[in-house]
C-alpha cells in the first residue's frame, strides 16, 4: 500500500489546506481597545450580580458595615455631649454596643428562623404592639421626651419606645394576612385588600399620633402604601389612600405651629428668627466643613454643643463633618446595596409572604433613610427618625436588625442560594478536602483511566 494513499471523497487541496492557518487579518483584527475590555467588565459584573448567594452577602455585608460605622459615629458623635451630662465620654456607645449585642442575637434568630415561625409570630407581636403602645398613653407609666411622648422607662437609664417595633409588627401581620388572602384569591377585591389592613394600620398611627411622633406614623404610612403596592391595589384605589393620607398629613401640619415652623425651614441658610432654624443650618454647617474627606474622626466642631441631636437624627451630619463627601457617599452606597438585595429578595421568590415581607422591610428601611438624610441635606422637614442601623437609640436598632434578620432568612431561601449553601457545607463527621467550587455543577472525580 502506498504510503500517501489518499482517502476515499478526499481532494489533495482540502489535505493541505489543514496544516494551514487563516492569515490574521481573514482572522479580523483583535479586539482589546478599550470599549471591547468595558464590555468583558460590564459582562462579568453581571454574572457576579447574577450568582445564587448575591443577595445574601450584600444584606448580610451591608447591614454589619452601617452597624459598626454607626457604633464608631455613635461615639465620636456623643461624647461631647456625655462629658458636658457629668458622664463618661463612652456612655452612650456603651448603650448603643449593649443594644447592637442584643440585636445581633435577634438577627442570629431571625436568620435562621423558617418562614412558618415569621407567619405564626404575627399575631403575637402586632398585640404585643398594641398593647405596649396604648401602655405609652397612660399617665404615669408613659414618659415624654422632646414633647414626643411616646417611651416607657424600663428603670435606670433603659426606654423602650414601642412605635419602633410596630413597623416590624405591621409588616409580619399585613404580609401574612395578604399572603392568606392571596392564596384564597380575594385580593381582587377592594374590600378584602383594605380591611383590616387599613384599619389596624391606622389603629397604630392613631396610637402613634396621639404620642406626637408625626415621623414614625410617616415611616409606618410608607409601609402601608408599599404593601398595598405589592398586593397589587388598582392605581385609582392606590391614589384615593394616598389622597386621603395626603389630606390628613397636610391638616397635622396646618394645626401644629411647630411643625409649620419645621417645614418653613426648608433650605435655610440662616438661622431666621429666633434661632428656629438653628438644627437645620447647622446641619448643612456640618456637612459643608467637611469637604471631601473630612475634617478626622473625632475632629467635628458642630458636635460641641452647636448642632442638638448630633449623635441621632443628624449623625449623618458629624459624618460628613469628620469623614468628608467620601464617607458620606459610603454610607449610602451600603443603602443602596441593602435597598437593592431587599427588593432583589422580593422579586425572585414564588412565597407571597416572603414577597409582601421583604417588599415592607426594604420600603422601611429605605423610606427612613431618605427621610434623615433629606432632612440633614435641608431637602425635607425634619422628622425626628433616626438614621436605620446608624443612629443612637436601642429602641429602633432592636427592631430593624430583627427586620434584617427576615432578609436574611429570605435570601437563604431561595433555591439557588439553599443549594449553594448546602454545598458549602461539610457533611457530617467528614471533612471536605479539595479546592471549593464556585460553580453549581456537580462534582465528577477523574479516575486515573481517564474515564468517568
Amino acid at each position: 500500500m502506498p504510503a500517501k494513499q489518499m482517502l476515499p471523497g478526499r481532494r489533495p487541496s482540502a489535505v493541505k489546506a489543514q496544516g494551514r492557518k487563516r492569515p490574521a487579518a481573514a482572522r479580523g483584527p483583535a479586539r482589546s481597545g478599550p470599549l471591547e475590555r468595558l464590555r468583558r467588565t460590564q459582562r462579568q459584573l453581571n454574572k457576579a450580580w447574577d450568582r445564587p448567594l448575591t443577595a445574601y452577602y450584600l444584606i448580610f455585608g451591608s447591614s454589619l458595615l452601617l452597624t459598626g460605622l454607626g457604633l464608631v459615629m455613635v461615639y465620636s458623635a456623643s461624647m461631647i455631649k456625655a462629658l458636658q451630662l457629668g458622664l463618661g465620654d463612652a456612655y452612650f456607645f456603651k448603650k448603643q454596643f449593649l443594644a447592637a449585642v442584643i440585636g445581633a442575637v435577634l438577627l442570629f434568630a431571625a436568620s435562621r428562623m423558617p418562614v412558618k415561625l415569621h407567619r405564626a409570630l404575627s399575631y403575637p407581636v402586632l398585640a404585643g404592639t398594641l398593647f405596649l403602645m396604648a401602655l405609652v398613653q397612660v399617665p404615669g407609666i408613659g414618659v415624654s421626651i422632646n414633647g414626643n411622648q411616646n417611651w416607657i422607662s424600663l428603670g435606670g437609664p433603659f426606654m423602650l419606645q414601642p412605635s419602633e417595633f410596630g413597623k416590624l409588627a405591621l409588616i409580619l401581620w399585613g404580609a401574612d394576612l395578604l399572603a392568606r388572602k392571596g392564596e384564597k384569591g380575594l385580593l381582587s377585591q377592594w374590600k378584602h385588600l383594605l380591611v383590616p389592613l387599613v384599619p389596624v394600620a391606622f389603629l397604630l398611627l392613631g396610637l402613634i399620633m396621639l404620642g406626637g411622633d408625626m415621623g414614625t406614623a410617616m415611616i409606618l404610612g410608607a409601609v402601608l402604601f408599599g404593601l398595598l403596592w405589592l398586593a397589587g391595589a388598582p392605581t385609582r384605589m392606590f391614589a384615593g389612600v394616598l389622597v386621603f393620607a395626603g389630606v390628613i398629613v397636610a391638616l397635622l401640619i396646618k394645626t401644629s405651629p411647630h411643625r409649620m415652623d419645621r417645614l418653613a425651614c426648608l433650605g435655610a441658610t440662616d438661622p431666621g428668627k429666633n434661632d428656629l432654624c438653628w438644627q437645620a443650618v447647622h446641619g448643612i454647617y456640618a456637612l459643608a466643613s467637611g469637604g471631601w474627606f473630612g475634617s478626622g474622626l473625632g475632629a467635628s466642631v458642630e458636635k460641641w454643643g452647636q448642632l442638638p441631636e448630633a449623635h441621632t437624627d443628624f449623625i449623618f451630619a458629624i459624618t460628613g463633618e469628620e469623614l468628608g463627601l467620601a464617607g458620606t457617599l459610603s454610607v449610602l452606597a451600603l443603602f443602596a446595596a441593602l435597598g437593592y438585595a431587599g427588593i432583589r429578595v422580593a422579586g425572585r421568590t414564588e412565597d407571597s409572604f416572603v414577597r409582601y415581607a421583604a417588599g415592607g422591610v426594604t420600603t422601611w428601611i429605605t423610606a427612613q433613610a431618605v427621610i434623615n438624610i433629606g432632612a440633614v441635606l435641608g431637602l425635607l422637614p425634619i422628622a425626628g427618625v433616626p438614621l436605620p442601623l446608624f443612629s443612637y437609640g436601642g429602641s429602633a436598632l432592636l427592631p430593624t436588625m430583627f427586620a434584617v434578620g427576615l432578609l436574611i432568612a429570605f435570601a437563604r431561601e431561595e433555591p439557588a442560594a439553599r443549594a449553594a449553601l448546602a454545598m458549602r457545607r461539610p457533611k457530617s463527621g467528614r471533612q471536605r478536602s479539595g479546592p471549593i467550587w464556585k460553580s453549581m455543577r456537580r462534582r465528577v472525580k477523574r479516575r486515573p483511566s481517564g474515564e468517568r
